[in-house]
């Protein structure tokens, strides 16, 4: 398999990536359970590897401001 650029070293598979953003959700709960259904979906995309980390970042980013 080769590597994706959009993905980390540990995180190239939907496997891995599920992985990951667990690891994050469970380092900060109070931030993942505030997540609106847009940024859940954005996480989904992520997963699914239409997205990359930065993208969601960025994506999330813009959806908060008024």
């Amino acid at each position: 398999m080769e590597n994706n650029p959009n993905y980390g070293p540990a995180a190239q598979t939907p496997e891995q990536r599920a992985y990951v953003l667990a690891q994050m959700q469970k380092a900060h709960p109070s931030l993942y359970k505030k997540a609106t259904a847009y940024v859940a979906q954005l996480y989904r995309r992520y997963v699914a590897g239409e997205l990359s980390w930065e993208d969601v970042c960025r994506l999330r980013e813009s959806s908060a401001r008024p």
